[in-house]
């Protein structure tokens, strides 16, 4: 699977950085082809020297590189070596590092790559586990998972300073199997293909303070664009009221009620090979909004009556409309589930819907994971077990690609 893979790795300064060189060897053993990239820090562990003989290639440090041979005589050296890779390991990836990447900042040359990438990065903490466990560094990991960075969870063992607990830089050959399953999974089969996503709740506006709206985080749709990019799509985000960062190389759209995404997705139908409707769009709106924030009701009855009208079905329009392009919906069923699902199939014309039900442990609103079953007009019923959601989304990109 790694025969003939660029794979670029990159070294921040943390002592495991020393085990670095003997990673190296074991992935040029598999024919993988190998560049190195490091922080100034990095060097406090590893020598430069070292990590050019074991990849055969000059070793990149800092910013403004010396320039030698090869790909550093570009003045871009940064995009055409994030474009010459397959992947980006970094590894060890130190707190700081974590931080200056979900936040942006690019002040060396791993760094400088990791946001530069449109291959997959992987990204590979090792700390002392008080540094693992701090909110911040936990805060910043999931910030890195939602932008779209596959991060492989550190080991459990003895630790640089003596004590035991979560940090450890996993074993080798593990890194090594991470690499080579994403890279197996890393297909371009949508390469060329055009893809609309919907994902997140809507919020119907009862006055400027109060909303009708669901629980929907917007997590599975996110996971479907990030993976349908990362296999080659020109993908657009059609995004609710979420707080989830926007999946590298995608273009998102904003919206907040039924009515903007029906406008928003209408717009942007038109040309796409694949839609998937993963958002939760409401389906009842009030028929008049408050331009008032409005008050409680003073009457003995203490009641509030709201009036509300039905949205506009938009997975129902785009089945109308639909030509050669491949349409995918959700269906978050409580009971009759495989019925209901296959009633929603054929009343809206799709080609395949992902049927889930909330109320299964680990399927809910805003987990990390879904258990799915996706059912295609053919009547072909696929069960899933629990996984994350970015391999649900896999999943179902998987079934989408057998219909092109």
């Amino acid at each position: 699977m790694l025969t003939g893979k660029r794979i670029l790795i990159g070294i921040t300064g943390g002592i495991a950085a020393y085990k670095i060189p003997q990673l190296i060897r074991d992935f040029k053993k598999t024919g993988s082809d190998i560049r190195v990239v490091m922080t100034d820090s990095a060097k406090e562990f590893v020598t430069p020297l070292t990590l050019s003989t074991v990849s055969g290639d000059e070793v990149i440090i800092g910013t403004f590189p010396e320039q030698s041979s090869g790909i550093l005589n570009a003045g871009t050296w940064h995009i055409t070596l994030a474009q010459w890779a397959d992947a980006m390991l970094i590894a060890p990836a130190t707190a700081n590092t974590i931080a200056k990447i979900a936040h942006g900042y690019a002040d060396n040359a791993v760094t400088i790559l990791a946001l530069a990438m449109r291959c997959p990065v992987i990204i590979s903490p090792s700390m002392d586990t008080d540094m693992w466990l701090r909110s911040t560094t936990q805060q910043n990991i999931n910030t890195l998972r939602e932008a779209g960075y596959i991060v492989l969870p550190p080991a459990e063992g003895e630790l640089a300073s003596g004590l035991t607990g979560t940090g450890r830089l996993p074993d080798l050959p593990r890194i090594q199997k991470a690499v080579e399953d994403i890279l197996g999974s890393n297909r371009k089969d949508f390469l060329g293909k055009k893809i609309l996503v919907s994902a997140g709740p809507t919020y119907e506006p009862i006055d400027p303070v109060r909303y009708i709206g669901n629980r929907s985080s917007g997590k599975m749709g996110f996971a479907i664009a990030n993976a349908a990019t990362q296999r080659g799509a020109d993908v657009t985000l059609v995004a609710g009221h979420v707080h989830l960062q926007t999946p590298r190389n995608v273009k998102r759209v904003n919206v907040e009620t039924a009515l903007q995404m029906y406008t928003a997705m209408m717009k942007h139908h038109k040309g796409m090979d694949v839609t998937i409707m993963a958002a939760a769009v409401a389906d009842f709106t009030p028929i008049t909004a408050s331009n008032k924030k409005i008050k409680k009701n003073k009457s003995k009855s203490n009641r509030f009556i709201i009036e509300t009208r039905e949205t506009k079905d938009i997975l129902q329009h785009l089945g109308s409309i639909k030509d050669r392009d491949i349409l995918v919906g959700f269906a978050v069923e409580t009971d009759n589930e495989i019925n209901n699902a296959k009633s929603k199939l054929k009343d809206k014309n799709l080609d395949l819907i992902v049927l889930n039900n909330p109320l299964s442990e680990g399927a809910g609103f805003d987990t990390d994971t879904n258990i799915v079953t996706i059912i295609s007009n053919g009547g072909k019923i696929q069960k899933l077990k629990k996984m994350s959601k970015h391999e649900v989304a896999h999943a179902i990109l998987n079934r989408v690609s057998k219909l092109f």
